[in-house]
C-alpha cells in the first residue's frame, strides 16, 4: 500500500510545484490585463482592483488604432509591432543562413587552421554590441543604414552560439552517412541540402524560437540607429510610454495594453514551435 502512495504522493507534489510556477508566472500577466482596463488616474490613485474595469475597450481601441497615443507625440504602436516583427525575422534568417553554412565549412572541410578560425569566430561572443556600439554605429551611419532595416539587422546577423550549436550538431551525425553520400557521388553542397539541413531541422526550429526572441527584445542598438519615431520597435515604445508615465502623465493603462500586445508575436512563435522547440533543445544537449 506504501508503494502505492509514494508514487501518486510524489505526482501531486509535482503538479502542485507546477502549479504554482505557472501561478507566478500568469500573475504579472493577470495584474498588467486588469490594470490596462483602468484609466491612468485610477492606476495612479490605487484604485486597481483584481479585476477588470470600465475601460478596458477603450485602452486598446487607442492603443491599436493610434487614437490618443499620437497625441502624445509617442510613435504609432501598430506600425512599432510591424517593424518589430520585420526585424526579429530578419536577425533570425540572417543568424540562420550563415551559422549554417559555418557550421558545415567548420565540421566537414579541411583546410590550413581550421581549428584556429573556428575559435576566432567562438570569441567572437566575447565582444557583443555593447561593447562594440560606437564603432558599429560609426560604420551604420558612415554607410547610411540609418532609420533602416539593413541598420537594424546587418550588425546583429553574426552568431558564433548558432555556428556552435549547429556545429554540435553536425558532429553527432554519423559518419557512415557522409561516407555514404561520399561514394554515391553526392557533391558537398547536395550534401548540405539534401541530408545536412534535414536532419538539423529540429535545432533549426529551437534557434529560430530563441533568434526570434533575441530580436525581438533589441533596445539598445535600435534605439541609437534610429533618429525617427516612425521606426521605432514596441520596446523602444514601452520605453517611452514609461518614461512618459514617470514623468506624471497617466499613461500606465497605455503602457500596460502596449506590454500584452508585445507578447503576442513571441507567444505565437514559441506555441507554433513548441514540440520541435523542445526536441532541438534535448537533441544539442546531446
Amino acid at each position: 500500500m506504501a508503494n502505492i502512495a509514494a508514487p501518486a504522493l510524489r505526482r501531486a507534489l509535482s503538479n502542485l510545484l507546477l502549479a504554482v510556477a505557472a501561478a507566478v508566472l500568469i500573475l504579472p500577466v493577470w495584474f498588467a490585463l486588469v490594470a490596462s482596463s483602468y484609466n491612468g488616474a485610477d492606476f495612479l490613485a490605487g484604485h486597481v482592483g483584481l479585476w477588470f474595469g470600465k475601460h478596458g475597450l477603450a485602452t486598446y481601441q487607442a492603443v491599436i488604432t493610434g487614437h490618443g497615443i499620437v497625441a502624445m507625440a509617442l510613435p504609432n504602436i501598430g506600425r512599432a509591432l510591424v517593424t518589430s516583427t520585420i526585424m526579429a525575422l530578419l536577425i533570425t534568417i540572417g543568424k540562420i543562413a550563415i551559422s549554417l553554412p559555418s557550421a558545415f565549412a567548420v565540421t566537414y572541410f579541411r583546410f590550413p587552421l581550421r581549428g584556429f578560425w573556428f575559435a576566432l569566430i567562438f570569441v567572437t561572443l566575447l565582444l557583443p554590441i555593447e561593447v562594440r556600439i560606437v564603432p558599429t554605429f560609426q560604420v551604420a551611419a558612415n554607410f547610411h543604414m540609418l532609420n533602416s532595416f539593413t541598420g537594424l539587422t546587418l550588425p546583429l546577423i553574426a552568431s558564433a552560439t548558432a555556428t556552435f550549436l549547429f556545429r554540435q550538431t553536425f558532429l553527432s551525425i554519423p559518419e557512415e552517412l557522409t561516407e555514404a553520400a561520399r561514394l554515391d557521388g553526392a557533391s558537398p553542397m547536395r550534401f548540405f541540402i539534401d541530408i545536412i539541413i534535414p536532419m538539423s531541422r529540429t535545432s533549426i526550429a529551437a534557434l529560430t524560437v530563441i533568434l526570434f526572441i533575441y530580436g525581438w527584445n533589441q533596445y539598445l542598438w535600435p534605439l541609437l540607429v534610429t533618429t525617427k519615431t516612425s521606426w521605432s520597435t514596441i520596446v523602444m515604445v514601452i520605453g517611452r510610454l514609461s518614461q512618459t508615465a514617470a514623468e506624471g502623465d497617466p499613461v500606465w493603462n497605455y503602457t500596460m495594453a502596449t506590454a500584452l500586445l508585445a507578447l503576442v508575436p513571441p507567444v505565437f512563435v514559441v506555441v507554433a514551435m513548441q514540440r520541435l522547440f523542445v526536441r532541438g533543445l534535448t537533441e544539442m544537449e546531446k
